[in-house]
């Protein structure tokens, strides 16, 4: 079986694809325990997987369940009094009590962990991207509204005062008609356009590769893919796009309403079915949506740089984006801030009010603002900001760029039919196939 979603399933769900967000949505209010503190269990709580769950340790944590028990021994430490476990899906179906789950894993488990959660009723905070596949990213959306969960994406940089102070900027004209986004990151930070591996190296003792493998494919274990150079594989990671788009893209995305893409070229180096390429430039066609005009929004990863004339600089740091307006332009560099290439500060903006609510309170940074929002909208508050009908159309954007990288072709692309209109040839790779037993 696999997550192929019928024709006329997508159809009656069109509306998902529409990328609509209502803010603030209020969730039934959860009955807690006596403490007032969710029941909060993780699914891989290492590297990434540890500060998720540690970022939870004001609530109750009760269950860690993790493939890994090197890679999870900081989490096991920490929580000395939660239930351990390997295999999520017996610990989602024994653990009753659970109100809440991060998924912390590698991007192929995101999916079937998240949906499996999801329809028992808990709440769920997964990493970005969303999912491994578009087909996934439009389930994910849809279970969430069905079952009235709070959900969360991890893209943390959302909830920084910064973020929504720029979005607020930008839907208030201070670059006037954005027609132009450019988009960059300095990975791959792993090993792509390369083979599989050859041979098969012992597996060590610590983990179990069965399960770190779970509805993808199976192949021998080797050090080359786990416990961080999966994201580089077609069956385990989405590439540098995946990675980093749904951090990178997602303030345009917001700030513009972009929505859904109509067409999407792809260039790159070289590459494989094992492996994404070394390096690649992707450009989306995104639609007028109401008195915004059409939008060209470019992706570059691999050293691939958008032109220095841009913002008039000798140079850009490693990730970054620019919004190209016909009043002005403006480069968001990662941590070093916004810059106008007017000159414009932020401090000239006083009279734009601030119209969205701020998560993070004073001297809190961006990860503990972004995870307190996801907890406070499981207790019954305002839905967080990266919801997953936020992040799910945002995931499929990012995605069909790797699907007009694999079939090397323009894609034309219909979000109500769910359907790729112009290269009947690409349509597969809207889905990936779930091993037996890991169906969603």
């Amino acid at each position: 079986m696999s997550t192929r979603l019928s024709r006329r399933r997508f159809l009656k769900r069109a509306a998902f694809a529409a990328s609509a967000l209502s803010f603030p949505a209020i969730w039934p209010r959860n009955v807690l325990g006596a403490n007032g503190k969710l029941n909060i269990a993780g699914i891989g709580v290492g590297d990434k997987g540890e500060s998720d769950i540690g970022l939870c340790a004001g609530e109750n944590v009760v269950a860690l369940c993790d493939v890994d028990d090197q890679m999870a021994a900081r989490s096991f430490a920490k929580f000395p009094q939660a239930k351990r476990y390997k295999d999520y899906r017996k610990m989602l179906e024994e653990e009753k009590s659970i109100d809440a789950v991060t998924v912390s894993t590698p991007d192929h488990v995101h999916a079937p962990a998240s949906i499996m959660a999801m329809r028992l009723g808990k709440h769920v905070h997964c990493q970005k991207p969303l999912t491994h596949s578009v087909s996934e990213a439009r389930l994910m959306a849809e279970t969430a509204r069905e079952k009235k969960v709070a959900t969360q994406m991890g893209n943390q940089g959302f909830a920084s005062p910064r973020t929504r102070r720029l979005v607020e900027l930008i839907r208030a004209g201070a670059l006037g008609k954005v027609k132009e986004i450019h988009v960059w990151t300095d990975r791959p930070i792993w090993p792509q356009g390369i083979g599989r591996p050859a041979g098969a190296p012992e597996c060590p003792k610590h983990l179990d590769w069965d399960l770190w493998i779970g509805p993808a494919p199976v192949r021998p274990y080797h050090p080359a893919y786990a416990p961080f150079k999966w994201r580089g594989f077609w069956d385990f990671g989405t590439g540098a796009l995946g990675d980093i788009g749904c951090h990178s893209i997602n303030l345009p995305f917001f700030a513009l309403e972009l929505g859904a893409p109509s067409t999407i070229e792809a260039q790159s180096s070289p590459f494989n079915q094992e492996t994404f390429p070394e390096w690649e430039i992707i450009t989306y066609q995104i639609p007028a949506k109401g008195d915004r005009p059409p939008v060209t929004l470019i992706w570059y990863d691999g050293g691939k740089l958008p032109p220095l004339e841009l913002m008039k600089v000798p140079s850009y740091p490693k990730n970054g984006a620019i919004l190209a307006g016909d009043k002005d332009t403006m480069g968001v560099f990662g941590e070093g801030g916004a810059r106008f290439l007017s000159g414009a500060k932020l401090e000239d903006f006083t009279s734009v009010p601030e119209t969205l609510p701020r998560a993070a309170r004073a001297g809190e940074d961006a990860d503990l603002a972004h995870r307190r929002e996801w907890i406070e909208a499981a207790k019954g508050g305002p839905k967080a900001f990266s919801n997953f009908e936020h992040a799910g159309p945002l995931t499929e954007l990012v995605l069909l760029g790797n699907i007009a990288l694999r079939t090397g072709k323009k894609i034309e692309w219909d979000p109500k039919a769910f359907k790729i209109t112009n290269v009947p040839e690409a349509n597969p790779y809207l889905n990936c196939e779930h091993r037996k037993g890991w169906e969603i």
